[in-house]
C-alpha cells in the first residue's frame, strides 16, 4: 500500500509505535520513516542517544523508546515530515500530539481545529494546544494537539 498511495498500513504504523507500557510512562518520539533513503537527521538532533546510530546513512531509523524523553528535537529536523511525538499520559481522556506542520497560516492556540488521518480523512475535531514556530527559518514548526485517546494512533495531522 505504502509504495502505492504514500500511506502506511495499520501493521506498519503498529511496527512503529511503542508498545502501551512505554506509553503510559510519558511523551515518547514515534518514527514513521518507512523507505529507506540517504537521510539522518533525526540521529543528529537526537541528544539522548535514542535514535542508534545509522550504520550505513540509507539504513532506516531505529529509535530505544526506553532512551527517548519525548522532547521533540527530532521533530523539527526530520525533512520527511515523519516524526512525531505522542503523550499519552496528557489527561486520562486525551493524548498530546506533537507534530511538524508548514501551512500558512499556523492554527492559533485554542483553535479546534479537524484531525486527520494519514490519508488526509477526517477523524474527529483536535484542540491546539501549543504552537512551537522557530524565528529562524531552517526549522519547521510544531504543533501540539490534544486527541481523543482512542485515535492517538489514527491523527496524524489537521486542517483548519
Amino acid at each position: 500500500m505504502l509504495e502505492r498511495t504514500g500511506v502506511p498500513t495499520i501493521e506498519q504504523i503498529e511496527q512503529v509505535f511503542p508498545s502501551g507500557e512505554r506509553l503510559a510512562k510519558g511523551p515518547v518520539a514515534i518514527i514513521e520513516c518507512y523507505q529507506n533513503i540517504p537521510c539522518n537527521p533525526c540521529y543528529t538532533a537526537c541528544n539522548r542517544n535514542a535514535i542508534k546510530e545509522f550504520e550505513d546513512i540509507n539504513d532506516l531509523p531505529e529509535i530505544n523508546h526506553d532512551n527517548c524523553t519525548g522532547c521533540g528535537l527530532c521533530i523539527a529536523n526530520c525533512p520527511g515530515l515523519a516524526i512525531m511525538v505522542v503523550d499519552a499520559t496528557y489527561s486520562k481522556d486525551e493524548a498530546l500530539i506533537k507534530i511538524p506542520y508548514e501551512f500558512i497560516p499556523l492554527p492559533k492556540e485554542g483553535q479546534i481545529v479537524k484531525g486527520l488521518d494519514r490519508k488526509g480523512q477526517y477523524v474527529c475535531d483536535v484542540k491546539v494546544v501549543k504552537v512551537l514556530s522557530s524565528k529562524t527559518l531552517d526549522r519547521t514548526p510544531i504543533v501540539s494537539i490534544a486527541v481523543p485517546r482512542e485515535y492517538m494512533k489514527v491523527v496524524r495531522n489537521f486542517g483548519m
